[in-house]
């Protein structure tokens, strides 16, 4: 089981990846383990030393009764204490971005990928799309 986000991928350039816990309760493990998780319009932000990810989408779990359960609300991730500064210095400093690249099972703990990532200017996006297409004219032509 492995939640990504492609969006991502086209829209930054991935600067760092850093391997992060996330404090989740026991539908939300259920509903990701059943794949109903997206990653997309999601986004990491450190507060009072502190790192949450951000309108990250984790369905209800069908068989639970959670009543008042909030589909996005923010979730806690877990780093050390000197992981977490050294990503607001970063953020802070060189104008980067947290974005949760893949969510996945990693020894029965759901694990979030996080990507510390610069976003891409409209023209470096159409040069990724070029290089796809010739990839697929070159693939097309043996």
């Amino acid at each position: 089981m492995e939640i990504k986000n492609k969006k991502a991928y086209f829209d930054y350039f991935i600067v760092k990846e850093i391997e992060s816990g996330i404090s989740l309760i026991g539908c939300e493990v259920k509903s990701i383990r059943k794949g109903d998780a997206n990653l997309k319009d999601c986004y990491g932000k450190i507060k009072a030393d502190e790192a949450f990810v951000i309108n990250m989408y984790i369905g209800k779990y069908d068989k639970a009764d959670n009543t008042n359960y909030d589909e996005r609300r923010s979730r806690k991730l877990l780093l050390h204490k000197n992981e977490i500064l050294r990503l607001k210095s970063e953020v802070e400093e060189e104008g980067l971005t947290l974005i949760p690249l893949k969510m996945y099972l990693k020894n029965n703990k759901v694990k979030v990928l996080l990507g510390l990532c610069k976003g891409k200017k409209l023209y470096d996006k159409r040069q990724v799309i070029k290089e796809k297409d010739l990839e697929m004219e070159r693939r097309r032509g043996e």
